[in-house]
């Protein structure tokens, strides 16, 4: 069953972020893939993180299609493509059978390994779903194609602790009405937002899939609080890390994810195990025990009909 339509029947699913290697020799990452990411309903492949070099998203979510059958979610920026570029990865990744994304305007490439490359953005990620649904409309280049559309299934990120003065919701806001299918947020630490972030979203009803990280030590608190200021850690969290190091941060994670899925608007977890891939199962097989049917509230997948 596909993750659309696993999300419409609104069967609790479990997604998990994987960077793509340098290493043109995947067999490893593929064998560690079998090994620890059989449980989970779909992989997001990220596209140059952090505006580091890496491969393909495309490329390798159709490997991992092909070679493992585990469905993927390939990430695609606007950072180094122009517009023609984009729709005619688009075309290609859906000619090769990848046909779940999450549109990203992209870090600038100032950010990473390669600080002299261009920024393009001749559009940003909501400029790029509405492309997305050109194509699912079959509109290329502003014309009609008759008996020849796309079927992507479009997903957004979200950092979910909005701000008073932050422009967050209104972006997603206007995502939504753009034609996003989907939600994956950054990572949640606290109860609290996540409520919060619920409250201020029912109007947007799209299934929301919630951020879970596990942290592995005080050193990577730390970090995350200095140059990741949006996401927020409690305090008693920062406690418990405090000389703590990676089983403590698996066991917190545990708990929020007990507690996260018991939210009905919570349409499923989006793990970031940082490439730990061998923490996957501990942080699943625990957390199926639940109704694969779970009633969550305020929810509508968009239909091929509804792309129209």
């Amino acid at each position: 069953m596909a993750l659309k339509e696993k999300l419409a029947r609104k069967k609790f699913v479990f997604t998990v972020e994987l960077d793509p290697p340098l290493n043109m020799n995947i067999e490893y990452l593929l064998e560690d893939i079998r090994k620890y990411l059989s449980l989970t309903d779909a992989i997001n492949i990220t596209d140059c993180p952090l505006a580091s070099l890496r491969m393909s998203p495309i490329a390798l979510s159709h490997i991992i299609q092909e070679k493992v059958n585990l469905e993927t979610i390939f990430h695609i920026t606007c950072r180094d493509r122009n517009l023609l570029a984009l729709k005619a990865e688009l075309l290609g990744a859906y000619a090769l059978g990848v046909k779940n994304i999450l549109a990203l305007s992209g870090d600038h490439p100032k950010m990473g390994d390669h600080p002299n490359a261009t920024a393009v953005f001749d559009v940003d990620s909501i400029g790029l779903i509405k492309i997305i649904e050109e194509l699912n409309r079959g509109a290329f280049s502003g014309k009609k194609i008759s008996n020849y559309r796309t079927e992507f299934f479009t997903g957004v990120a979200v950092n979910p602790d909005f701000k008073e003065d932050s422009k967050e919701l209104s972006r997603l806001e206007e995502k939504f009405a753009s034609g996003a299918n989907f939600i994956q947020t950054q990572p949640i630490f606290s109860i609290e937002v996540l409520e919060k972030f619920l409250n201020m979203t029912q109007h947007i009803t799209i299934p929301k899939i919630i951020g879970i990280m596990p942290l592995r030590s005080t050193k990577m608190v730390d970090y995350i609080e200095k140059n990741l200021g949006h996401i927020f850690i409690p305090e008693s969290i920062k406690s418990r890390m405090a000389d703590a190091g990676i089983e403590e941060g698996i066991g917190l994670a545990q708990e929020l994810i007990r507690e996260f899925s018991t939210i009905k608007e919570v349409a499923g977890i989006h793990l970031f195990p940082m490439n730990r891939l061998e923490i996957i199962p501990k942080l699943i097989e625990l957390n199926r025990d639940f109704d694969e049917h779970k009633d969550y509230d305020t929810v509508q997948v968009l239909t091929d009909s509804d792309t129209n």
